[in-house]
């Protein structure tokens, strides 16, 4: 679909709505999804039950509601209707309600046509092979980050956050997908990512899981529970992912967000 969708007018196309998750769509989001329920209801036809989370259409139940299927079609759709390089599509499953919950996550990069994936306890792979034994964070003389991917990349964010930037990171990265830059984390190519604003369960479900089973570490720091965040449609917690606790609490610092 996407290679018979030039960059262009095409690509940039809305359909006039707005998701379920609070984004005007674009016609490309919309196929994508589409193409996405075209192999799920391949699946339910074919016995499977499980009920899906999708950011443009909601809640579909497709028979059990113990089994939840997390969709974004596509996470960079900025990036997609410029013709910019990454742009992603993030599936995740779960058993629960919750982040902690996700027992499957998968990632795939249109952009160097990536695949990433992961299943709770069984580890994390990029492109079949298996992620073990990433390399260490980097860190300058004086202990600052040396890259970090930035999401929620706002001006307004970026320069509420500038002091503590400044204080804990060498370089930053804006990939514009939050998946994408998640799963950057898994095998070190960024020493950490975070979200200045709150982050939607869609685009961070399935890197999360990739993340943690490369063994890194991610928090959703608005919840008592680091993966205590909600698998819906609402914008709840800053998603921060990094390979050591002390960079997560540097990345802490960088989210004006505070949680009421």
């Amino acid at each position: 679909m996407l290679a018979a969708t030039p960059v262009g007018a095409q690509r940039l196309a809305e359909t006039g709505d707005t998701g379920e998750g609070g984004d005007r769509t674009l016609i490309i989001d919309a196929l994508a999804e589409q193409l996405v329920f075209d192999e799920l209801e391949r699946l339910h036809d074919a016995g499977a039950r499980f009920t899906v989370l999708s950011e443009e259409r909601g809640t579909v139940d497709y028979g059990d509601d113990g089994v939840l299927v997390v969709v974004d079609p596509i996470d960079g759709s900025m990036n997609a209707k410029r013709g910019m390089g990454h742009y992603s599509l993030s599936i995740a499953v779960a058993d629960g309600p919750t982040m902690a919950d996700v027992f499957f996550g998968y990632v795939f990069d249109f952009g160097p046509g990536e695949e990433w994936r992961a299943t709770r306890g069984g580890g994390a792979f990029l492109n079949d092979t298996p992620i073990i034994g990433p390399p260490h964070e980097r860190r300058t003389a004086d202990g600052r980050l040396e890259l970090v991917a930035i999401e929620s990349a706002h001006p307004r964010y970026l320069a509420q956050s500038s002091d503590a930037l400044v204080e804990h990171v060498y370089r930053i990265r804006a990939m514009g997908s939050i998946a994408i830059a998640l799963c950057q984390v898994a095998v070190t190519r960024v020493d950490g990512m975070a979200t200045l604003w709150r982050a939607r369960s869609v685009d961070a479900a399935a890197a999360q899981l990739i993340v943690r089973e490369a063994g890194g570490l991610v928090a959703f720091p608005a919840f008592e529970h680091p993966l205590g965040a909600p698998l819906d449609l609402v914008p709840h917690s800053p998603v921060m992912a990094a390979r050591t606790p002390d960079a997560l609490r540097r990345l802490a610092a960088l989210s004006t967000f505070q949680p009421v």
